[in-house]
């Protein structure tokens, strides 16, 4: 496993004005600011923050995340880590299918220190689900600072093998299965993506990564050029990344499984496709990945939605920006799963 033992420095690139944001989307984001504390955020108001999101967002019940009856929705374990209590996942399945079908492993977003597997409900790769007839199994995941890494990357992996190994019993073809997930969820998904290749584990057919959160080191001029602008500014990402990390953030010796922008060898992965918008965090750092792939030899798409911030296809769904992103992502599901 090689690592990136660059320490965390300002960047030497000059950073200009923040752009400008999507003029339907500022418009929403007006209205979103009134529910995002304004506050510095530190370790210590994480639960405070948890009590708040799951407030704003209600985890969705089985009956509302089966889209009207459109998929199956079950509930099972999987055997955690060593020493490690079992892991959650929901299964959605397609209702009518009677045959294996392609899969989606997602993993959620929430900065690393909050969300459920729940959150797949919200997310709009379970319409593209309903759409192209794929099932979805969800991953909980321990969270941070109360689980700090490895444990959320092992868990997720634990979960990936469980799902591979009883993929006839879930009615999944386990050649056409990738891995999904938004924020802190992309990083995982990458991270647990460079676990199976490294531990020679389960063949992925790609690794859908929207708006990843990549690298613990949050100097990237977008990173910089955002603070207390976009609504997972540098603030909150370094306290995502030291809640998870600790002390190691930023430092030597932080693992690519960790913060897959650490890695120094990308080759060998499947197909990524890897989307942030320009006006957000993670911006340089999701482009970085994608350029990275291809420098590998890999093969990767990038798309970066112009006024784009954090999470925008989530939060402002109906936005005609959020729909581009949506159909962009829906063609290469079909591409990459052959449907």
């Amino acid at each position: 496993m090689n690592i990136d033992q660059s320490p965390a420095q300002p960047t030497a690139t000059p950073v200009g004005t923040p752009p400008p944001f999507d003029p339907e989307l500022d418009a929403a984001l007006t209205v979103l600011r009134r529910q995002i504390p304004t506050t510095v955020p530190s370790l210590d108001m994480i639960p405070a923050l948890r009590r708040q999101a799951a407030e704003w967002a209600p985890p969705p019940s089985n009956e509302q995340i089966s889209r009207d009856g459109a998929f199956v929705v079950t509930e099972r374990t999987a055997p955690g880590p060593a020493d490690a209590p079992e892991i959650p996942l929901l299964i959605c399945r397609p209702a009518e299918a009677a045959t294996p079908v392609a899969a989606v492993y997602y993993i959620h977003g929430g900065g690393m220190i909050g969300g459920t597997h729940r959150m797949i409900g919200a997310d709009p790769l379970l319409d593209m689900a309903t759409e192209l007839g794929l099932a979805v199994v969800s991953v909980d995941y321990r969270l941070a600072p109360e689980h700090p890494h490895p444990a959320p990357v092992e868990d997720c992996y634990a979960g990936l093998l469980w799902t591979v190994e009883h993929a006839a019993d879930l009615g999944i073809d386990p050649s056409r299965l990738l891995v999904a997930g938004p924020s802190a969820g992309g990083g995982l998904a990458a991270a647990v993506v460079l676990l199976a290749r490294d531990r020679k584990g389960p063949a992925l057919a790609g690794q859908l990564l929207n708006c990843p959160m990549l690298d613990d080191r949050n100097n990237t001029p977008s990173s910089l050029q955002m603070a207390g602008i976009d609504v997972w500014d540098h603030a909150r990402n370094e306290m995502g990344w030291t809640a998870l990390l600790g002390e190691q953030r930023g430092g030597l010796d932080v693992s690519p499984h960790a913060a897959p922008a650490r890695a120094t060898d990308l080759s060998g992965l499947p197909p990524a496709f890897i989307d942030v918008g320009s006006a957000e965090t993670f911006r340089d750092e999701g482009v970085t990945y994608a350029t990275r792939i291809w420098q590998a030899g890999g093969k990767a798409e990038l798309h970066v939605w112009p006024g784009g911030f954090h999470g925008f296809d989530v939060m402002v769904p109906q936005a005609v920006l959020s729909q581009d992103a949506k159909t962009a992502r829906l063609r290469w599901l079909r591409r990459t799963l052959a449907l």
